[in-house]
């Protein structure tokens, strides 16, 4: 049989070899040391209890206004204390209270947030606004705002959260509604107007919360739902001006593709029209090049005949002077060069000596005697005159050529 082993109330510790251990078995505690722990915490938790009722901590995101409820000067100190430990009298003399020195966010909203701290308050239903022409629309608002002045605060709305309760939430919404009820249904999907009508409602809340100590920072419209019928409706409505749009968008495309088409053949066609006036200007500057070679070859060919029939005629005038007779002879008697000999009579009247230069001379007529003169040399020809002639023909860098229609400037 088994006995069930009575259960020890006390807590057992295991020792290093299993055995257990209870605090009751441990020896009583002498009374010396039971004074000096009653002595310890009397010297030191009641005076850091005490310290702790007279010095209030204000957080670094916090203000601290105090109210003083005994003395001379009662009531609502009008200097915000910053973070740090504030001195307060205690005994309910006077109190600390504590406001946020952050962002508050004020969600408005019927969506369940899956993050709690996303939002300092929320408010569970959204801001139901009707539109100018008569229907309603569920939107999703956040408003950022802050506490700037916790003095005001304090004297306009109270301590705790009725900034909140009592400040901007009773003002909200109805600001919002007469806001954003300027708009027709389907303006909530024209983002300018939207942000348009947001940015008036943050103007007129902040002008309704600053005489009590709070500022907005920014309204967001996050989200807006219509009724099923009207959203269908408006969906459809949306479809039909995005298909106008994009067929006026496609005819603009149209237009502008063939202005761009007619531009390019337009640029083709001048392209060929300027190259066909080049290739002109171009045949004609060959040809006249072609046509003022060949005349200056002419004239310079005309030169040189000129020349030589000149230089021939020098010649011969050159060779009726005195003395040219002599070399002429002397010229003669080259002909003679390879000649076989042959003996012909050298005597008597006919004879011919051809050792004997003055006979052979008489023969060809020429003069030998001393002195003799055949009268002045002939004065020779003037020169020919070629600058006149050069002169004559224009070259074709000197004559202006005729503009070509078509050609390249």
């Amino acid at each position: 049989m088994f006995t069930e082993e009575p259960q020890d109330k006390g807590p057992k510790f295991v020792g290093q070899k299993g055995s257990p251990f209870n605090l009751a078995d441990l020896p009583p505690m002498p009374g010396w040391v039971k004074r000096i722990a009653v002595i310890v915490v009397i010297v030191l938790v009641v005076p850091l209890a005490f310290v702790a009722s007279i010095f209030d901590y204000v957080k670094p995101s916090e203000f601290g206004i105090k109210e003083v409820k005994i003395g001379m000067t009662r009531g609502i100190h009008e200097r915000a204390y910053g973070p740090g430990y504030w001195f307060v009298k205690p005994f309910g003399m006077e109190r600390m209270y504590h406001f946020p020195r952050h962002v508050q966010v004020l969600e408005l909203t019927s969506t369940e947030s899956t993050d709690q701290k996303s939002a300092s308050h929320t408010f569970d239903r959204a801001a139901k606004i009707q539109t100018s022409d008569g229907f309603f629309v569920d939107v999703d608002v956040t408003i950022m705002y802050r506490i700037v002045d916790p003095y005001k605060l304090m004297t306009t709305l109270g301590p705790g959260i009725l900034y909140h309760t009592n400040g901007i939430l009773p003002k909200a919404e109805p600001i919002l509604k007469q806001a954003l009820g300027e708009l027709k249904t389907e303006d909530f999907y024209n983002s300018p107007m939207r942000v348009e009508k947001a940015e008036k409602a943050k103007i007129a809340l902040d002008a309704e919360i600053a005489q009590k100590g709070m500022k907005v920072d920014q309204i967001l419209i996050r989200y807006f739902k219509y009724s099923d019928e009207i959203q269908k409706s408006i969906e459809a409505k949306k479809l039909q001006d995005q298909l106008v749009f994009k067929n006026q968008a496609e005819a603009k495309a149209n237009t502008e593709e063939a202005a761009i088409k007619k531009t390019k053949e337009e640029g083709e066609v001048n392209v060929k029209v300027e190259l066909e006036g080049g290739e002109a200007y171009k045949t004609e500057k060959t040809a006249d090049t072609e046509l003022y070679t060949r005349k200056k070859g002419a004239e310079g060919k005309l030169l040189m005949q000129m020349a030589e029939a000149q230089s021939t005629e020098w010649k011969n005038a050159v060779m009726q002077l005195a003395g040219n007779d002599r070399k002429v002879a002397m010229e003669m008697t080259k002909v003679l060069e390879g000649i076989d000999p042959i003996i012909v009579p050298c005597g008597g009247e006919n004879g011919v000596n051809p050792l004997a230069l003055d006979p052979m001379l008489k023969m060809f007529g020429v003069n030998i005697e001393a002195g003799a003169a055949t009268g002045p040399p002939p004065k020779l020809p003037p020169p020919m005159e070629l600058t006149p002639l050069l002169e004559t023909t224009p070259s074709p860098e000197s004559t202006p050529a005729a503009p070509v229609e078509g050609a390249v400037k």
